[in-house]
């Protein structure tokens, strides 16, 4: 082979070379980033935004803090998270589309908050989020009541508030604390639904067909100052005994237990291992075990 043939061939493959690094940056460039659209299917759920003065009111009614850990289950665009992150707490959002993961995590770093405002690509059945002491969600009231034991299984106290949707409904329905409609609302999800996980001083995880059948389970017996203190409890409500009395107005906020003996309102706490319960009523200081 000639040299003029060498570089004749030696041009040619030059110029091949630069040709494809020109059609590929004219590719790159002329691919759109990402854009979510509002009812895009999901794994579970379609996509619709939560409107920032939702966000907002959600995290006022959970009274977020600087000390909080927060996850977003869905966490969509990441508004939840990032806004939480604003607020000076630590947040995670848990969403199974990859591209909104990176659309959040892109977000939070235009936000100046990558660094307390993080997300995992994932699907929340299968996500620990057990560390979180608030827990925001706007999913429909199918996959609310799928992981409502689980939540319950979470530390008492922890705030769980969700957009819209509650948790069950009818007999089987575990009742808020609070709930507020946000106004003007431009769309119809503006409605902050607060939940507080409650201490197990007797609970009845059964689905509600299985107590149908099976009937009312067996009482938590408690001994309370030399008397016995029956208790039953569905989800934050408590009835029972004490002694041949009834119990009323039985309410449980996290740890605290609030109940009526005989017109007398009796107060107290329930310990961290659920065997201890500390308080005071009129008749003075009161101490319950198990």
């Amino acid at each position: 082979m000639t040299e003029f043939a060498r570089r004749v061939i030696s041009g040619g493959a030059a110029v091949a070379v630069l040709a494809g690094a020109v059609l590929a940056a004219q590719v790159a460039t002329t691919q759109k980033p990402f854009e979510p659209k509002v009812g895009q299917a999901g794994k579970d759920v379609v996509w619709v935004p939560t409107p920032q003065p939702t966000v907002d009111a959600m995290l006022d009614m959970a009274k977020l803090t600087k000390s909080d850990f927060l996850v977003d289950l869905g966490s969509g665009d990441g508004i939840t998270v990032i806004t939480a992150a604003k607020r000076g707490a630590r947040a995670m959002g848990v969403e199974f589309n990859p591209d909104m993961v990176a659309l959040a995590r892109q977000r939070a770093e235009e936000a100046g908050m990558s660094a307390s405002a993080t997300f995992v690509q994932g699907d929340f059945f299968k996500t620990d989020f057990s560390k979180a002491n608030v827990l925001t969600m706007f999913l429909l009231p199918s996959l609310n009541e799928q992981l409502r034991p689980t939540i319950l299984n979470m530390k008492p106290g922890t705030r769980v508030v969700t957009n819209t949707f509650r948790m069950g409904s009818g007999e089987d329905e575990w009742l808020p604390e609070a709930e507020k409609r946000v106004d003007p609302c431009e769309t119809s999800w503006c409605t902050a639904i607060l939940y507080v996980v409650p201490a197990k001083v007797a609970p009845d995880d059964r689905p509600l067909d299985e107590v149908r059948f099976q009937g009312p389970p067996e009482p938590s017996v408690w001994s309370m100052n030399g008397q016995v203190l029956k208790l039953y409890q569905k989800f934050q409500f408590v009835t029972g005994l004490l002694g041949n009395a009834a119990i009323t107005e039985g309410k449980l906020l996290g740890y605290d237990i609030t109940f009526t003996v005989g017109g007398q309102h009796y107060t107290g706490r329930v310990s961290e291992d659920g065997k201890m319960i500390k308080g005071t009523s009129p008749a003075g200081a009161w101490t319950a075990s198990r």
